[in-house]
């Protein structure tokens, strides 16, 4: 696994502050780790000892041992596709070839980066029909969430759909109850509706369900699972 693998994969274990720094080193990956402790502490808005914590649940000694790895790590990701033969280079297709190569390799890179503990975790969650479920996108992600709403509403009672405005979460927090389950999808460009959500369903004592992009939502330092999924695509609207 890389460095990258394996902090996400650490998430669910994490204190609230150490989920916090994770969360913003994964929004800036790798550079924001490649600075000062001090300036990463007072960028991600945690203590330089919550940074420590951090890197030595991910198995180093401390800060400059990650820093060192990470560097190593960087530096044969830039180098990897300079060695590359000439001959070993992928041709140019057709972009619908190029398309369809690029969602099968995002599917499989999010199956392949997504916690089993957290999808578990998830799943369990919103398959147990005494919590009521919640479900928002955003402006580009309101049609997934839309259609999640429909499909558990098959298979399970209490779903509520909420648009991306505050008005329409008015009636939803004030029938929520602890262990309720709020499901989010957040992805770049992140919308500050999605992390005020969640942090006000968090503060009700709601479980957070954040789907996300690999970078991750400011709002998974409120989740209590995230599930990462690749979104490269070759163009912008595709």
């Amino acid at each position: 696994m890389t460095i990258e693998d394996r902090m996400r994969a650490s998430l669910g274990g994490l204190t609230r502050a150490e989920r916090q720094a994770a969360t913003h080193i994964l929004s800036h990956f790798p550079m924001s780790a490649l600075g000062s402790i001090t300036t990463l502490a007072r960028a991600a808005e945690v203590s330089s000892p919550t940074i420590v914590r951090l890197v030595q649940k991910l198995g180093f000694r401390g800060y400059s041992d990650y820093q060192a790895a990470l560097r190593a790590e960087v530096e044969r990701l830039l180098v990897a596709p300079l060695s590359l033969p000439e001959g070993a280079r992928e041709p140019q297709s057709h972009p619908i070839r190029a398309f369809a190569a690029q969602v099968v390799g995002n599917i499989e890179a999010t199956l392949g980066q997504i916690p089993a503990r957290d999808f578990n975790g998830a799943a369990a969650l919103l398959a147990d029909t005494a919590r009521r479920v919640a479900v928002m996108g955003g402006r580009l992600t309101h049609a997934h969430a839309d259609y999640m709403a429909t499909l558990l509403r098959v298979i399970r009672p209490e779903v509520a759909y909420l648009a991306d405005h505050l008005t329409d979460w008015q009636q939803a927090l004030l029938d929520m109850r602890a262990g309720d389950v709020v499901v989010i999808f957040d992805i770049r460009r992140y919308e500050s509706n999605a992390v005020h959500l969640a942090e006000l369903a968090a503060a009700h004592r709601a479980e957070v369900v954040l789907i996300t992009d690999r970078w991750l939502s400011p709002a998974a330092a409120y989740a209590r699972h995230s599930l990462p999924c690749h979104i490269e695509m070759p163009g912008a609207w595709v």
